[in-house]
């Protein structure tokens, strides 16, 4: 039996502002093993972040708050151990790479010493054998040692979002968040980070949650999808039950937006409207007012999640016993 890493058990986040509460991530389980991939897939303003911000304990103190739930890493709950050891564990055994390269790194500081910060923080070597380390992380992410004086600004966008993920596996975490990593990067340099991360996580036998909107990322990299809207997990299962046997409307609209090279269509065929506003989300099925197949029953009260095959979790009155024979 694989150890399970991470356990997210009933999380929900909101921020709170002067005119509104923006409820961001609303009741969610999730579960990691070690080695494992998660695909996090939904759209922008999805929870996607929130909650990997909750686990990292990264959510700015000001206007976020943790209104429910518990995240246990390595059967620690992260949200109620002291600072101290937030930071402890922070960077050393769950790291973090974020979506803009561009703005991730300090303009002031060579990229060699702020792999090295991480390291010095974490280890109690000599600075001397921390850039060691350094020089040595750069070279596996394939960036030349020699460049350990230079700047983020002398870094093309690839070769910064290298850094970025030298930077998050210098302590050879055991949990890696990888935040939309290839968003602003060319194709040819995406499929080359991605590799990498696959590679280095096949390596160091990291875990990983992949946060992304494309859904053939997930497919490539992930062994597991959770399929994230209006802060809810709609679908969760492994791969092939996500890409073989979809059952929530939601998903079968974001796979209806891809084009597919084996069909010849005049045009694509997306999800209507909008997702809603997180400060007034509707009441039952948030995904109700765009949902083709919607019933008054949908709107009515909170919608439950079904186990349609063992590991295959669906929140939907479709897929509800009498529902799924309804359909056949």
């Amino acid at each position: 039996m694989a150890k399970t890493i991470l356990e997210i058990k009933d999380l929900a986040v909101q921020y709170v502002t002067d005119e509104a509460v923006v409820e961001a991530v609303n009741h969610i389980d999730l579960s990691l093993e070690q080695g494992e991939s998660l695909g996090l897939v939904g759209e922008t303003g999805a929870g996607k972040t929130t909650t990997a911000l909750s686990v990292m304990q990264l959510l700015p103190d000001v206007s976020a708050r943790i209104v429910s739930g518990e995240i246990y890493f390595e059967g620690e709950d992260l949200i109620r151990i002291s600072p101290a050891k937030k930071r402890e564990y922070r960077g050393n055994k769950v790291s973090m790479i974020f979506q803009d390269p561009m703005t991730a790194l300090n303009p002031t500081l060579s990229v060699g010493d702020q792999i090295m910060e991480v390291i010095l923080l974490h280890n109690r070597i000599s600075r001397e054998e921390a850039k060691n380390r350094a020089v040595e992380m750069m070279e596996l992410v394939g960036l030349p040692g020699e460049r350990f004086n230079d700047y983020p600004h002398q870094f093309s966008g690839g070769m910064k979002q290298r850094v970025i993920i030298a930077i998050a596996l210098a302590c050879r975490p055991s949990l890696l968040i990888a935040d939309e990593p290839t968003t602003a990067l060319d194709v040819t340099i995406q499929a080359q980070v991605l590799h990498l991360i696959a590679r280095l996580k096949e390596e160091e036998q990291t875990s990983l949650i992949l946060i992304t909107h494309d859904l053939g990322i997930v497919a490539e990299t992930c062994q597991k999808a959770a399929i994230m809207y209006a802060g809810e997990i709609m679908e969760y299962g492994t791969v092939e039950h996500i890409f073989n046997n979809t059952a929530h409307p939601y998903t079968e609209g974001l796979f209806g937006s891809i084009p597919n090279l084996n069909r010849k269509v005049s045009r694509l065929t997306p999800i209507p409207g909008l997702a809603p506003d997180p400060a007034a989300l509707p009441r039952g099925c948030k995904f109700a007012p765009r949902c083709r197949y919607a019933t008054p029953a949908c709107s009515e009260a909170e919608v439950p999640v079904y186990e349609i095959e063992p590991g295959h979790l669906v929140k939907c009155l479709r897929a509800a016993p009498e529902g799924r024979s309804g359909d056949e």
